[in-house]
């Protein structure tokens, strides 16, 4: 969203600076004065006929006051216009030649005209030229439309935007369970239509999202009463065929129960408190090690996260027992990497095939042949413990470990 408002923004404002500079040029170009050969040549004319009376003028016989030295005027020599008035000089069939200066004491600019008496006519002349400092007032100008220029465009990309921001805080509020949280229909048309619109959308979302937990719970318990009648009529087969039906029962039972369980996580919320991670890790390990299963700790640092108790220990041990049976013994470290909790189980197993690692946390996955049924379970223990630290705020990621093996990486903010 911040980078479809920037670009919102440097758009607004490229366009308002860039007519704002052609408007500019434009009058420029329309008011500016003229060049200084479009003057110089009746200048020139005016010139050479002042140059004629300046005899008559000095011998009394006109009142006119007129400027002679024996020197050119002081200044700094204009080399342009300087150039150009004695062209226009000699266009004119003179001999004279001039110096035009910008004069220190005085205004505008000055033509120094040398006479044939070889004395200095001092002459002021129109000066057309842009102001020295025009520069400096043009990039003032710039400035001045661009920082104003800015400001309008945040405004309006903020407000052109804010449906898009608004989604956005909405998306970022959503909850473990999926829902979004509820918004208030207040402002202008779009945001309040935005708002409506995204309030729609999460009654629905909470209306499947229960619908199908209460599916599944359903099921699940209705399920006991069958097999209960099932488990009954068993006892009454042959031995052979009643161990065989018993463990179809068994299975049935099991799966049964790992769905009403996965409901229930998805529910139920833990209040979250401070937990020690390491304590969480040496119980599971030293419980799941007295079952009989190969786990073993390495690294186990002093780490305290903010979670519910229960479902981490119920996360952790789905994880450490699925690594334990299906991958032949593992190995638990927790490591705190900066402000991050990491703890890493690492099997001895087959690991996982590339292709299905995406989908190793979908409810009754299994490995063929890899991790088949050759021990109890419905499939559930990776989704249950996904549910359960995703909801805590943490991540779990699946990765094939490159000596063999599945590698299971779950990470926490540290408390």
């Amino acid at each position: 969203m911040t980078s479809l408002r920037m670009r919102v923004t440097i758009l607004l404002v490229a366009s308002i600076v860039g007519v704002v500079g052609l408007a500019t040029l434009a009058v420029v170009s329309v008011v500016r004065g003229p060049a200084p050969e479009a003057t110089v040549e009746p200048l020139a004319r005016q010139i050479s006929l002042l140059a004629q009376l300046v005899p008559h003028v000095v011998s009394g016989e006109t009142g006119a006051d007129i400027d002679l030295r024996d020197r050119p005027a002081d200044g700094e020599k204009d080399e342009r216009a300087t150039h150009v008035l004695n062209q226009a000089l000699r266009s004119n069939g003179g001999t004279l030649s001039a110096v035009v200066a910008r004069a220190e004491n005085r205004p505008g600019i000055v033509a120094s005209v040398q006479l044939p008496s070889r004395r200095w006519l001092i002459l002021d002349i129109p000066d057309f030229s842009p102001p020295r400092d025009r520069w400096f007032v043009l990039s003032g100008w710039i400035t001045l439309i661009v920082l104003g220029a800015t400001g309008v465009a945040l405004y309006f990309a903020a407000v052109l935007t804010r449906p898009v921001a608004m989604l956005e805080r909405a998306v970022a509020r959503v909850g473990p369970d999926g829902i979004l949280a509820p918004l208030s229909e207040e402002g202008s048309g779009d945001v309040r239509a935005t708002a409506r619109a995204l309030n729609r959308l999460s009654k629905r979302l909470k209306s499947a999202m229960e619908s199908r937990m209460r599916l599944v719970a359903a099921a699940g318990h209705d399920l006991r009463t069958p097999m209960t009648r099932m488990r009954l009529r068993a006892e009454f087969l042959p031995d052979e065929e009643r161990e065989k039906w018993l463990k179809d029962i068994d299975e049935l039972d099991r799966i049964a129960d790992s769905a009403i369980k996965l409901v229930r996580e998805e529910i139920d919320e833990d209040t979250l408190e401070p937990v020690a991670l390491s304590v969480v890790v040496h119980e599971v390990a030293e419980e799941l090690i007295s079952l009989g299963l190969k786990v073993e700790t390495g690294r186990v640092d002093e780490i305290f996260v903010s979670a519910g108790g229960l479902g981490m220990r119920r996360a952790l041990r789905n994880l450490v027992v699925n690594a334990a049976t299906h991958g032949k013994g593992c190995r638990v470290d927790l490591i705190a990497e900066g402000k991050k909790a990491i703890i890493t189980i690492a099997d001895h197993g087959p690991g996982i095939p590339t292709h299905l690692l995406d989908k190793a946390f979908e409810p009754f996955f299994r490995v063929d042949p890899g991790r088949r049924q050759s021990v109890p379970g419905a499939g559930l223990g990776l989704a249950i413990a996904k549910e359960i630290i995703e909801r805590n705020g943490g991540s779990i990621t699946l990765t094939n470990a490159a000596g063999g093996g599945l590698l299971q990486t779950i990470e926490f903010d540290i408390a």
